[in-house]
């Protein structure tokens, strides 16, 4: 059974199969291109700054759930005061020592889920180059983020967080790790090369935790992740967080994980607060068109292309029809798409063009609406780019452009997510519709209460 339900939030070897818990069931345009040398310093803070929230009164709502009156301080500072249901659900848990396998969507908070649990059982002061805790994450932005969220809470606490990933210069996280830190947020590549150079040594690591891990097995990191866990000699407990649970996440679950509580709070197929499922039928040449008038009716709209020369193309042409837009994608290096997703975090840009590289690495609650350039090539590709919107208990929209020859795709898609099968609505870039989605959902209605 799971448990379909989220309360509102200040914020947010030789392994067996495992128990199973349920509650009932984030313009420059400057295209700068990767550079493995580059010096920008690894920080928190840089995308989103924090919470964002006012501080709160404690004791918080994270008390009832056995956090210690250290943490919570840290919690109620960084302004986090009533828990998520994935935090309901895996923090005590968590906090007794069970490994924990979670299934939740991006935006249902598990970042504290796994957490708040790993800074309040982490025992002892790390030692130069031996934290004491490892989130291992897929992309650099949620490593930044990843860190942005529990960095505030474990300052107050007394403890630091560090994320370590690649793309920026070795020196400045090679000197944090040196001057120690107690939770370490990484990507795989850059640790197992900081390990490799012995710059960190994961034996003293008592606590681990795969965040994402369905999409660390879906880019192919399934070995790294593997050869990272054999180097944390001394971990007594383990933590697994993805929204599907099968595949290489399986193996890994079997294998890593001890007797693991299983905490599920949807469906395997479901997404975060109400999301509004649309598909466009649109002309290849009044696609961009489109999404600039999809995006004046909202304040954030992000667009997701299959490719990196694409997004390039969509910006320019959104740019030539007066929107403020801006591409990220792989060929730009951290400092620009760091500065590029804090203006889209900001207000400061409307419309962010992204590939999947992306995808996981926005963490902004008031994102209006996705647009799918093209229909995802699966089904997980398009949760995990339309869980971007519909956070937090927020509504969002995610909607696809269909091309005359694309509409066997989108019914495959259609039936995966078991969403209503039906054509797409056919629009050019002037129908006004576009400015409030809302209205197609009223046209369909109307229509369906039309006589046959």
């Amino acid at each position: 059974m799971t448990h379909n339900n989220a309360r509102p939030s200040g914020r947010s070897g030789g392994r067996s199969g495992g128990r199973r818990r349920s509650s009932g069931d984030r313009s420059d345009r400057g295209h700068e291109r990767s550079r493995r040398d580059d010096d920008t310093p690894a920080r928190t803070g840089s995308l989103t700054g924090g919470s964002g929230l006012a501080p709160v009164e404690p004791p918080t709502g994270f008390v009832a759930l056995g956090v210690p009156e250290s943490v919570d301080i840290g919690l109620a500072a960084a302004g986090f005061a009533q828990p998520f249901a994935i935090q309901i659900e895996a923090i005590p848990v968590a906090m007794k020592g069970h490994d924990v396998c979670g299934r939740a969507k991006t935006g249902s908070g598990k970042t504290l889920a796994f957490g708040v649990p790993m800074l309040a059982r982490m025992q002892g002061q790390a030692a130069p180059r031996m934290p004491h805790g490892l989130v291992l994450v897929p992309t650099r932005e949620l490593a930044v983020q990843v860190a942005e969220v529990l960095d505030p809470v474990a300052t107050t606490a007394g403890l630091s967080v560090l994320p370590v990933y690649g793309g920026v210069g070795r020196e400045p996280q090679i000197a944090a790790l040196q001057r120690g830190a107690d939770l370490v947020v990484a990507t795989p590549l850059r640790l197992i090369d900081l390990i490799k150079s012995g710059e960190v040594d994961l034996s003293a690591v008592q606590i681990v935790c795969l965040d994402e891990a369905d999409r660390m097995a879906d880019d192919g990191f399934t070995p790294q992740v593997e050869w990272v866990l054999r180097h944390c000699t001394g971990r007594n407990q383990t933590m697994l967080f993805s929204a599907t649970l099968d595949g290489d996440v399986g193996h890994l679950i079997r294998h890593y994980l001890t007797d693991p509580v299983e905490v599920a709070i949807d469906a395997a197929d479901d997404t975060v607060g109400t999301m509004h499922h649309l598909f466009l039928a649109v002309h290849h040449m009044d696609k961009a068109r489109v999404v600039g008038s999809i995006s004046r009716g909202f304040a954030k709209t992000v667009v997701f292309c299959q490719t990196k020369r694409l997004c390039d193309k969509v910006e320019d042409k959104l740019r030539e029809a007066g929107v403020d837009a801006a591409a990220i994608h792989g060929d730009l290096s951290q400092a620009a798409r760091e500065r590029t997703l804090q203006r889209f975090a900001d207000g400061r840009l409307a419309v962010l063009v992204a590939t999947d590289v992306a995808a996981r690495g926005i963490d902004i609650d008031d994102i209006g609406a996705v647009i799918h350039y093209d229909p995802a090539g699966d089904t997980k590709d398009y949760l995990h780019r339309s869980g971007r919107t519909a956070r937090a208990g927020r509504d969002g929209w995610a909607v696809t452009f269909v091309e005359y020859n694309q509409h066997t795709q989108m019914r495959v898609l259609q039936r995966q997510l078991r969403l209503p099968l039906g054509k797409p609505v056919e629009v050019f870039s002037n129908d006004p519709r576009l400015s409030d989605l809302a209205t197609f959902e009223a046209d369909t209605a109307t229509e369906g209460a039309r006589p046959a």
